[in-house]
């Protein structure tokens, strides 16, 4: 299925949503709602976004300001920064992208 650039979409293979943003043959070219990095999928799974997935995911963009664990996520990281432990710092920061991504859909 081909589908118009723009259209939101899920990634079942991760039940994400996607927004399209081109084709080459078979493989669609996706990045997440808003921008971000952009990359290619198989067409084959994608499917429509429902109004409800679309509906969910700009509540949940919306959200990591009043996120318990967003806070802290952002204070364990701030406190390994202040300590000057890099290698905790870095892996603060991953969790915290991580947590954002998989909860906030940023």
């Amino acid at each position: 299925m081909t589908y118009r650039v723009g259209v939101f979409v899920m990634d079942t293979r991760e039940n994400r949503l996607v927004q399209v943003i081109g084709h080459i043959g078979d493989r669609v070219q996706v990045r997440t709602p808003g921008g971000g990095l952009e990359w290619e999928v198989p067409s084959d799974v994608l499917r429509l976004a429902t109004s409800e997935e679309r509906a969910a995911a700009r509540a949940a963009k919306t959200s990591p300001m009043n996120c318990a664990e967003c806070a802290e996520l952002d204070a364990a990281r701030r406190r390994a920064v202040a300590g000057g432990d890099e290698e905790q710092a870095g892996d603060a920061l991953v969790a915290v992208r991580s947590h954002r991504r998989r909860a906030h859909a940023l």
